[in-house]
């Protein structure tokens, strides 16, 4: 038999499942080689029976979850590894996707090919250009995509943005990747034990945590440097697990941020060595074959610091050297402490017309200002006429100090100064 691959698919009552299975198997070279193992979280969306045509053609694992009993992605994703049955590969998606010809094949001999270039242990992962269930092939995006760094959020957590990789039709290789990505990540089949999903986590911090946690067992992340598959990112009109599990998602999300920040010794954290090294040490913390600073030097970022190097924000491809010639102090204080944040106002709290200006401002613990710029008369016109109905708010700039609340204040050419909206960072 050809080499095997277990593929995790967590799966929240999404009618895109039976044709991203379908068109997997169709695609693949060898869908003999393939054990699916889905963590089915359905209603009444899907009959079991549809996944016969699956069973017929491979091997398919099904853990049957009633959406009501699920508690997450994360949770769903490390179900599914407690069944992984020493594949030699293994491939973890989302469950809306589809596949170029023989994108099995082409996984493993990049994994190989870097392999018999002196990388032990390679990891693909990217967030994989888009597709459109509802213009398919046409909408299908041409170009492998690469992780980039967005932003720190408040909480504390790390978010990414994809973009096209510069030059990839003349790469010979894939390139490397600072970032992980949970809906596509191939690589050795022990993967699958030695970095597992805390069941605990939510959403958002996932990536990050994995992608740290996993260069600490000895995994170097690179991006595929060819077309592997797409991934639709909008699903619209599709029910979210927050959507059904409204009156719980919220804390599960906030304790989520939460041990993000002691495993990364952030905030409240910094000095309480033991909460740090309680996360780092149990069975969702680092690995020994690198360190955490290893990390940090590699990816260029200082958590402490809510700070990257310039590097980063220039979208520039790492290398294992980078930052080893100065001391982590050194490293630590040549990061930018780049600040970047989404304002949301909704239309309710900007009702009138004639707005002329809104200070936007950001200001520290003790309601010292540390940044304003504001809203101009051309920019107002164009968040007010956003397809969601709420204004966003744009803004970035540099500060070791953490912003802690930000302000708009809309004024009027008929009403003078109007009611000021104030948020919580």
């Amino acid at each position: 038999m050809s080499q095997t691959i277990f593929v995790q698919m967590a799966a929240y009552r999404d009618p895109e499942l039976i044709p991203t299975l379908t068109d997997a198997l169709d695609r693949a070279s060898d869908p003999r080689r393939l054990h699916f193992c889905i963590a089915w979280q359905h209603g009444d969306e899907l009959d079991r029976a549809a996944f016969a045509p699956i069973e017929a053609r491979t091997r398919l694992t099904i853990l049957d979850i009633p959406f009501g009993e699920s508690h997450g992605a994360c949770w769903a994703r490390h179900a599914i590894q407690q069944r992984y049955d020493g594949e030699d590969f293994t491939l973890q998606l989302d469950s809306h996707h589809r596949f170029v010809d023989g994108w099995d094949s082409l996984c493993i001999s990049m994994v190989e090919e870097l392999q018999a270039a002196g990388v032990p242990k390679p990891l693909l992962t990217a967030y994989l250009p888009s597709y459109d269930p509802q213009d398919d092939p046409a909408a299908r995006q041409p170009d492998p995509w690469h992780l980039t760094f967005d932003r720190f959020i408040p909480e504390g957590a790390i978010f990414f943005t994809p973009a096209a990789i510069p030059g990839w039709r003349e790469l010979q290789a894939p390139t490397r990747s600072r970032f992980y990505s949970a809906h596509f990540a191939f690589t050795l089949g022990a993967f699958a034990r030695e970095v597992q999903h805390n069941p605990e986590f939510y959403f958002h911090g996932e990536e990050i945590t994995i992608a740290a946690r996993a260069y600490t067992h000895g995994y170097d992340l690179f991006h595929p440097h060819r077309l592997v598959a797409w991934h639709e990112y909008t699903r619209r009109g599709r029910t979210k697990h927050w959507d059904d599990h409204s009156s719980t998602w919220g804390q599960r999300n906030t304790s989520t941020h939460v041990a993000c920040r002691r495993l990364f010794g952030m905030d409240e954290f910094m000095d309480d060595s033991s909460a740090i090294a309680e996360e780092r040490t149990g069975p969702y913390g680092f690995g020994t074959l690198r360190s955490f600073e290893d990390y940090e030097r590699y990816s260029g970022i200082s958590f402490r610091r809510r700070a990257v190097t310039s590097a980063v924000l220039e979208h520039r491809e790492p290398t294992p050297a980078d930052n080893r010639h100065i001391t982590y102090e050194e490293f630590t204080a040549s990061t930018i402490p780049r600040f970047k944040h989404c304002i949301d106002v909704g239309y309710d709290h900007v009702p009138l017309d004639d707005y002329d200006f809104w200070v936007v401002s950001f200001k520290d613990a003790d309601g010292e200002e540390l940044f304003r710029q504001d809203a101009q008369p051309d920019e107002i016109a164009r968040m007010r006429e956003d397809p969601d109905r709420y204004c966003k708010i744009w803004r970035q700039f540099d500060t070791d100090v953490r912003p802690r609340t930000w302000v708009v204040w809309p004024h009027s050419i008929s009403q003078g100064w109007c009611a000021p909206v104030v948020g919580q960072l």
